[in-house]
């Protein structure tokens, strides 16, 4: 389930993630931001949307990969980097990332902001093994995703273990969304030797309103 079209249809119809988010932003300055030769360093998104953080990792001067369902998505990141990052080395690509279509021990990063959250538990356990898969011994993952408590977790249809069709909260209208239980971070990244995390949370008047875990681990 690792794409569903109703995200085509949300990119082909507002403005969407023109800009990375810090915690982003701090996870490459901490790994990547020492070494002399960046174009060297091949960071793939899983579920790039629009391209923010593939336009701001093509800044930097990283060799970038993506791959992203929706064809609106792609295109928008590609004439963005085009037109704003000329001489940007990389490939985005439409397709499902529960099957990577990269060889092994092929990434120094892979990055996924709130893409395998949209995913039933045990698809998202298998993307996650995938991931693994095609990092670099001591490559790095950064996983950010819907934790429990955020509003629409418990609404609408349940479709499996903590995902449900919300009809409430950010996500209501966007297909499954699954709400991450702390204890289930790392079960679900079971294959990784190393897996660290925290979370940050919005709230507005007192009420919470989102709550993400920001995931960190190490092949």
């Amino acid at each position: 389930m690792a794409w569903n079209n109703v995200w085509e249809q949300v990119f082909s119809s507002q403005e969407w993630g023109k800009y990375p988010g810090e915690d982003v932003i701090r996870f490459v300055a901490r790994n990547f931001y020492n070494l002399k030769d960046r174009r060297s360093v091949k960071i793939l998104e899983i579920g790039s949307g629009p391209g923010a953080n593939l336009w701001f990792l093509a800044r930097e001067g990283f060799y970038v990969y993506a791959i992203e369902g929706s064809e609106t998505a792609v295109k928008q990141s590609k004439n963005r980097l085009n037109n704003e990052v000329p001489g940007w080395a990389g490939e985005i690509t439409v397709g499902d990332f529960s099957s990577l279509p990269y060889e092994s021990d092929f990434f120094d990063a892979v990055i996924d902001i709130e893409a395998v959250t949209h995913n039933p538990f045990i698809e998202s356990k298998q993307i996650y093994k995938e991931v693994h898969r095609v990092l670099k011994a001591g490559g790095k993952l950064y996983s950010r995703t819907f934790a429990k408590g955020t509003i629409g977790d418990g609404s609408g249809e349940l479709i499996s273990k903590d995902c449900y069709l919300p009809e409430e909260g950010p996500m209501a209208g966007k297909g499954p969304t699954r709400f991450t239980h702390e204890d289930d971070i790392k079960v679900l990244l079971s294959p990784f030797s190393n897996v660290s995390y925290g979370a940050i949370s919005r709230e507005e008047e007192g009420v919470l309103i989102t709550k993400e875990w920001c995931i960190t681990a190490i092949k």
